[in-house]
């Protein structure tokens, strides 16, 4: 009898029954939740099904220990080398050495057409004005008493630009890496529903009436020499975020010089596929309950929304100015589409321009905010790391 009771004993120790926490369960219903929008909802369903069940993995004590290591500094080899201990572990590995969201960023510049952006490069103003909701929410974050560093992370949420949030987390606050991912891409996510009620209130019928030119041809030397000339400008003014842009230039030059399109396909479809796979179980595997059940995460989620919202206003605000400048020729509607959420942002300046104007098609205007803004944002964070990085 004894000897049952012992290995019963042993079995409920070693199980993750004995260990399970109310914590566990609130973060697992959390998992949940997340994995229904993804699936019953379509909510950004590549980014947040992974996220979800990463948080799932995490969440289950037994798996824990299995699939995500609890030191998140892993442990020393023989040698002293920091080495990770679990499954999840190596994934989290490659985004805390900060490999992968350039690589995803290689992706996005293959998969990206800066012709609109070249075409009316005035589109750079309204994706620099669209950053606006990156400095307030920071300026909020360190009223929170939030550090300086963490502020900085957290305002990049602003910028709807899930690799340069995660990115910039790294280097300023990496304790906080889960909560500022999720609402980056959370947030992402629910810019058809976050961004309309903005862009209505701080335009009239006329402004989103406007019809606007079409956009001049674009010639291929212009295409080759603009990653060119960006990498190199960008490089030598913040050397920070250097990665990160030359990464997004070299694949926008491999699919504009039309001499690898092996390479450009690849960055485009099986490469940038299988890091967002990586990047985003790992970032949900950080969502555990020691790091997302506290009051400083639901700062965070609070002040993605503002940031977001401050950032939309921001665009569309210097939007107005120009429709004004203009003679009525700008449409601020494209403003809003400053914000990094290629091409989301851009569809739904489209969106909201043709229920106020049905002949209005605004989406290859709007493209030119919407790409500067993947720019703006990785200035933004390069001048953060610049000034708060150690």
């Amino acid at each position: 009898m004894g000897v049952v009771l012992t290995a019963i004993k042993g079995f409920r120790n070693f199980s993750g029954i004995y260990n399970f926490t109310w914590g566990n369960a609130v973060m697992l219903i959390v998992a949940c939740m997340l994995m229904y929008l993804a699936i019953a909802k379509d909510f950004e369903p590549i980014l947040l099904l992974p996220i979800a069940f990463g948080c799932f993995l995490a969440n289950i004590p037994a798996a824990k220990g299995a699939f995500y290591s609890i030191n998140p500094e892993y442990v020393r080899d023989l040698t002293g080398t920091v080495k990770p201990t679990a499954l999840l572990d190596f994934f989290y590995f490659l985004v805390k050495s900060e490999i992968l969201p350039p690589l995803i960023f290689l992706g996005i510049g293959a998969m990206t057409d800066f012709g609109p952006l070249l075409a009316n490069p005035v589109s750079l103003l309204l994706g620099a004005a669209a950053q606006v909701g990156v400095f307030v929410a920071m300026v909020v974050a360190k009223l929170l008493h939030f550090s300086l560093g963490q502020a900085a992370a957290i305002g990049i949420i602003g910028g709807a630009d899930g690799p340069t949030a995660i990115y910039t987390a790294t280097k300023l606050a990496p304790e906080l890496l889960g909560p500022i991912a999720v609402a980056a891409y959370t947030y992402m996510s629910l810019v058809p529903l976050i961004q309309p009620p903005i862009m209505r209130l701080l335009s009239t019928h006329e402004m989103r009436s406007t019809v606007m030119k079409q956009l001049r041809p674009v010639g291929k030397l212009e295409r080759i020499l603009f990653p060119i000339v960006t990498t190199f400008v960008i490089g030598i003014l913040l050397p920070p975020v250097a990665p990160l842009v030359g990464m997004l230039m070299l694949g926008n030059l491999m699919r504009e010089s039309g001499v690898v399109e092996r390479l450009s396909s690849t960055a485009a479809n099986e490469l940038i596929n299988i890091c967002t796979i990586f990047l985003s179980v790992a970032v949900g595997a950080s969502m555990n309950t020691e790091t997302f059940l506290n009051l400083k995460t639901l700062y965070i989620i609070v002040l993605g929304v503002v940031a977001f919202g401050f950032s939309t206003a921001g665009g569309m605000l210097l939007g107005d100015l120009m429709w004004v400048l203009s003679g009525h020729k700008i449409n601020p509607l494209i403003g809003s589409a400053g914000v990094s959420a290629v091409p989301m942002a851009a569809r739904v300046s489209q969106k909201v321009g043709q229920q106020d104007n049905p002949a209005n098609f605004l989406l290859m205007h709007a493209m030119g905010p919407n790409v500067a803004g993947v720019i703006g944002t990785a200035v933004a964070a390069g001048i953060m790391i610049s000034l708060l990085g150690h």
